[in-house]
């Protein structure tokens, strides 16, 4: 791993972000009537894509929009533009790890065939309209009832599986927006965050752009990597990153498989595994340290396994950091379909060993402030610790007092950082692996033990609540 390559500029980068940053600030104010110094947003998001074949599509868009005459098709070509700088950025960045790991380079998308049926047009239109009222709104003119407009679309659109991922951005989008009414009164506002969800949600309403990859169906041995833990208030996913070394000799792929269950906010730490653990056979066997057997298991063209425990076994016993060492070097990655080339999206499995903890870095841990940096032979390579999962036995301490580590890469605020997923440390001149995702399957481990029996009795509680409601 050359290190020395996640700090070095990448030619160009400053001046896309600066377009979108100029175009999402216009966003705050919002779209109706944009004031002369909006206007210079709309035109740099313009100048970035001239050349391109959105190039006389978007600079009639900016027009129309400063001048307060912007319409649906407008904005639509508006966050086009954005989405497609945004995808610029990430595939630098990723040409930029390839070179930094060494791997193979990604194979092409390819795209799924048409199902056949299309969703109501009638839905996307509404959907569409009321992502342009808030574009024309912006974010400093949200409230209630503008905001509650999402959700007669968002029921009408849950049914229908074709378009639930949309709702499901819409809803949560909508939720996060309610809880910030109203916008005049905000003192911060996460201007890139909402225009990545205006974004995305706006060009989803287009026929055709929520159709999935290509899936095919694979065998072979699955060699599980980590756990990366995503928690929200009412919901949390469980995504297993691996190696898969197809049956038929080809290959090795990074792929990824994931679980995601609804939960009650109370819900938190080791309890987490007590509402995802039912539904995916893998994580015991990353618990448990095993590979897993595949047998036509569902697989996209974005290497994404649609887990199938019926298509799963547990294989023999396989170690994390010797799949590092040994299987991770030659694993090539999927490439990423157009609308998910975000640089948030990033998150590339690496190992790095051989490094010192610089400066504070240990003491902040010990502290329990977070706050590690690897000097990786010579260069600064941040942890970000605030991603390390309170339901495993990985802390900041742990990875404070490693010597190798097994991560994602990812790309946030302008610089590269490393989400820790397992750390080998040397205790008594031996080396000892701490997984985040080791309490995944049932742990005895005394301080696991405790959170998943406290956990264990927190859902017992609330599903005893809730089978009363039900009989009620």
């Amino acid at each position: 791993m050359r290190a020395d390559l996640l700090l070095d500029a990448v030619e160009g980068l400053d001046e896309v972000l600066a377009a979108v940053d100029g175009f999402d600030a216009v966003l705050v104010g919002g779209l109706l009537r944009p004031h002369p110094a909006q206007a210079g947003g709309l035109s740099g998001l313009a100048d970035a894509v001239a050349g391109t074949p959105l190039a006389s599509r978007v600079a009639e868009a900016a027009e129309k929009t400063s001048a307060g005459g912007g319409d649906e098709g407008h904005f639509v070509a508006l966050a086009a533009a954005r989405t497609a700088l945004l995808g610029s950025v990430h595939d630098a960045l990723v040409a930029r790890v390839d070179e930094v790991t060494g791997r193979p380079v990604a194979d092409p998308v390819a795209a799924a065939p048409g199902s056949g049926e299309e969703r109501a047009g009638n839905l996307l239109v509404a959907a569409r309209g009321w992502l342009c009222d808030l574009a024309r709104t912006g974010w400093q003119g949200i409230d209630h009832e503008l905001v509650g407009g999402a959700a007669p679309v968002v029921s009408a659109l849950l049914p229908d599986p074709a378009s639930r991922r949309l709702a499901t951005l819409l809803d949560g989008f909508a939720a996060e927006l309610a809880a910030c009414c109203p916008g005049a009164s905000l003192e911060r506002v996460p201007v890139r965050r909402w225009a990545d969800l205006w974004a995305r949600a706006l060009l989803l309403t287009l026929p055709g752009a929520a159709s999935g990859p290509a899936v095919s169906e694979v065998g072979g041995r699955l060699l599980p990597l980590g756990v990366d833990v995503q928690e929200h208030a009412t919901a949390v996913q469980a995504q297993v990153h691996a190696v898969f070394e197809p049956g038929d000799g080809g290959a090795s792929r990074l792929v990824r498989a994931s679980v995601s269950a609804p939960k009650p906010d109370t819900v938190v730490g080791a309890g987490l595994w007590q509402v995802l653990r039912p539904h995916m056979s893998l994580l015991a066997a990353v618990g448990e340290g095993r590979a897993v057997d595949l047998d036509a298991m569902p697989l996209t063209a974005e290497g994404d396994l649609l887990w199938d425990d019926a298509r799963a076994r547990a294989g023999e016993p396989a170690d994390v950091f010797t799949t590092a060492r040994v299987a991770l070097p030659a694993a090539v990655a999927f490439a990423v379909s157009p609308l998910d080339r975000h640089p948030a999206r990033i998150a590339v499995p690496v190992l790095v060993e051989g490094y010192g903890v610089e400066g504070q870095g240990v003491e902040d841990a010990q502290d329990g402030a977070g706050g590690v940096v690897l000097d990786v032979a010579g260069c600064r390579l941040r942890v970000d610790t605030d991603r390390v999962p309170a339901a495993g036995p990985l802390t900041p301490q742990a990875v404070a007092s490693s010597g190798a580590c097994l991560g994602l890469l990812r790309w946030d605020a302008g610089e590269f950082l490393l989400q820790p997923l397992a750390v080998e440390r040397t205790v008594r001149k031996k080396p000892v692996a701490v997984h985040a995702g080791a309490w995944a399957g049932g742990t005895s481990d005394k301080a696991g033990a405790r959170a998943e029996k406290a956990a264990t009795d927190a859902v017992a509680v609330l599903r005893e609540r809730a089978g009363k409601l039900l009989r009620k």
